[in-house]
């Protein structure tokens, strides 16, 4: 197999299937703190409301780091290609736009991981949203204002 680099890897076998749940994480470019400026934070979260309006997803728990984001998601009419083009394009020209800055928001591919339906959910949704208190970002949950679950 030919040394792709890393963000090719990760696409290496991936195979996206409708009504399967995944957990979708993308970090920054460089890593870079982005979104600790909670109004550019909120422009990555408009685009997730907006492909669980368009039904692309069902959205099920999000967070949004200060350089990464976790995105729990039922896949329904997208492919998780699509969906992650799609999200990191509109985020990008907006936070850009918001910003005055110019350039990449985001690391080459992102990570997932298909879920089988026995899985605890509401489990995973809470690691999901606890996030930034195993980071030391905050020290109660609810002073966190990037992060969202159907459950909680």
């Amino acid at each position: 197999m030919p040394d792709f680099p890393a963000s090719h890897r990760l696409r290496t076998g991936r195979y996206a299937e409708p009504n399967r749940i995944y957990l979708l994480t993308t970090n920054t470019l460089d890593r870079k703190p982005i979104f600790t400026d909670f109004a550019l934070g909120r422009l990555v979260v408009h685009q997730f409301r907006l492909a669980h309006q368009l039904r692309l997803v069902n959205s099920l728990a999000w967070v949004v780091m200060p350089d990464h984001f976790h995105w729990l998601v039922e896949l329904e009419k997208c492919s998780l290609s699509n969906l992650m083009r799609q999200t990191k394009s509109l985020s990008t020209r907006e936070v850009n736009r918001s910003s005055k800055r110019t350039g990449a928001l985001w690391q080459q591919g992102y990570h997932d991981r298909a879920l089988r339906r026995e899985e605890d959910l509401v489990k995973l949704a809470r690691y999901v949203v606890a996030n930034p208190l195993r980071a030391g970002v905050v020290e109660r949950l609810g002073d966190y204002p990037l992060w969202d679950a159907v459950w909680l």
